[in-house]
């Protein structure tokens, strides 16, 4: 790390004791030694006395005072990372930080986003004295420290009632992680979660507009205002609609959703979401449009349909005489129908350069195309493998033709490949989910049990949580393995690692 010359060290110390002014009035002695001016001593009028300590291994100060009014908001360390600009300032679990740059932090983006700079000013708690400190590190460089969450606040739930929220219309039993209905911007931001905008206030869009925080994920639906409110079950839905204004005029870039409900918001009122949206642009860079989800477990909801393959077919062509025209006049599609459009209404997937940036891949939009065209990639530059291995492959109905296509393809290539696919359906949710991301182990089991044709299973990760261990019906994957007599392999939804996985690694 660097070290201050001389002239800003007082500077950046004076700096700090300005901002303390009207608190208390104390005053600072200064030792110069050679180049360097190091500070000696620091009395405060008031109660007791106080040093100013030096850390020699990085430029970075001490300041410690007393009788100063608590900050209203703070946040306690749990973990100080060894070696990082926080230890070497003397930060230790147990403290509170109270402000960074002289801005109050209550969640992460307020942390990252003021420590982001190359000098930082800390004001925090320890042992019940307030202290500050300084620190020189590079931009952007972590400062080290660790809190009890992630978002180093509690999460923002939904305050919405959808009348398709999927969460609704889960089975019982589930762990109760999964019945959590998250609306929180910040994982929007960090994760690519989409939210409503209906829990937000000004103060929270002004936040945004000031940090510029983009992209923003939201969930539009419609951009009726009276049409959203009901949809929704939100009072607040339709007059939150400003806040999508706001953020485009602030040049944020915006990717939205429609889930699409027939007899709600498709045919006319899609049309008027459609231009609406596109009148945004550039700000909103792409939407997606997505069939809505129905399972089993719909008592007492209200009451809707799936889309039939006619229906699905309607959609697409409405969708496609949008985006032709605005192609034509911008450049880009901006509106992407859901991969299940195009297999529900039996029509073939574009291809690869239909999606342009791919901007909706996270929602699941082009996945299957850009898997496609990485396989057909793969497969051209595959040499002969040393050998093959046999094996059983898992998924659900929406992607089964493609994935049976690839694996024919594959074994017309490698002579001697011995690869069964299994298609599973999901007795689990039931209703229309075919997707194999809500694959179960349960269903596994009573559907692949019995039938395999090796002891080497490929799953899609998706089918997993997160961290890899257990599916959604909260079954470990070792205990999947134990009761299928076999091992799972995980594959990553692209061509290199599907076709890596097939061949059992054995490729050239």
């Amino acid at each position: 790390m660097r070290r201050a010359e001389s002239p800003s060290q007082s500077v950046r110390q004076l700096r700090l004791l300005q901002r303390q002014r009207d608190h208390q009035k104390g005053s600072v002695s200064f030792l110069r030694d050679k180049e360097r001016v190091v500070p000696l001593f620091f009395s405060w009028i008031g109660p007791g006395r106080r040093g100013i300590l030096i850390e020699r291994g990085r430029a970075c100060w001490r300041l410690v005072w007393e009788g100063r009014e608590e900050t209203e908001m703070a946040v306690t360390v749990t973990r100080v990372i060894p070696g990082s600009p926080a230890e070497e300032a003397g930060f230790q679990a147990g403290d509170r930080l109270l402000k960074v740059n002289g801005n109050e932090i209550g969640d992460v983006l307020d942390y990252q986003f003021y420590s982001s700079e190359t000098e930082v000013e800390l004001e925090f708690e320890s042992g019940g004295e307030l202290q500050g400190v300084i620190v020189e590190k590079d931009e952007y460089e972590d400062l080290g420290l660790e809190f009890e969450t992630y978002l180093m606040d509690k999460q923002h739930s939904c305050t919405n009632n959808c009348i398709f929220c999927f969460v609704d219309q889960m089975p019982p039993g589930m762990r109760e992680t999964l019945y959590f209905k998250d609306d929180d911007e910040r994982l929007s931001f960090l994760f690519g979660n989409y939210v409503t905008l209906t829990n937000l206030h000004q103060r929270e869009i002004d936040r945004i507009k000031r940090m510029h925080i983009s992209p923003v994920n939201v969930s539009v639906h419609t951009t009726n205002p009276d049409l959203r409110r009901e949809m929704m079950g939100n009072r607040f839905a339709g007059e939150k609609l400003d806040y999508l204004r706001q953020l485009a005029q602030a040049g944020i870039r915006l990717n939205c959703q429609i889930v699409l409900c027939p007899g709600y918001n498709d045919g006319a009122e899609l049309d008027r979401t459609m231009a609406d949206l596109g009148s945004l642009w550039p700000s909103v860079s792409s939407v997606s449009v997505v069939p809505v989800g129905l399972t089993k477990y719909r008592q007492g909801l209200c009451q809707l349909t799936p889309f039939t393959p006619a229906a699905a077919g309607t959609v697409l062509d409405q969708i496609h005489r949008f985006t032709d025209a605005f192609l034509q006049a911008h450049g880009t599609r901006l509106i992407y129908p859901g991969d299940e459009f195009f297999i529900l209404a039996g029509r073939p997937l574009p291809d690869s350069s239909y999606y342009g940036d791919f901007e909706q891949l996270q929602n699941g939009v082009g996945m299957t195309a850009l898997l496609l065209e990485e396989f057909e990639s793969e497969l051209a530059r595959l040499q002969d493998p040393v050998q093959t291995a046999p094996c059983d492959l898992v998924t659900g109905v929406c992607a089964a033709g493609y994935i049976r296509g690839m694996v024919d393809e594959l074994a017309r290539r490698v002579p001697g490949l011995q690869a069964r696919v299994h298609v599973v359906e999901n007795e689990y949710f039931g209703g229309n989910v075919t997707v194999a991301g809500l694959v179960t182990a349960t269903d596994i089991e009573r559907q692949v049990g019995g039938k395999l044709l090796s002891r080497r299973v490929l799953v899609p990760t998706c089918m997993l949580r997160h961290e890899q261990d257990k599916f959604l019906d909260d079954v470990p994957r070792e205990v999947l393995e134990e009761r299928l007599g076999a091992k799972l392999t995980l594959v990553e939804n692209d061509g290199y690692g599907f076709i890596q996985a097939v061949l059992g690694g054995n490729v050239q």
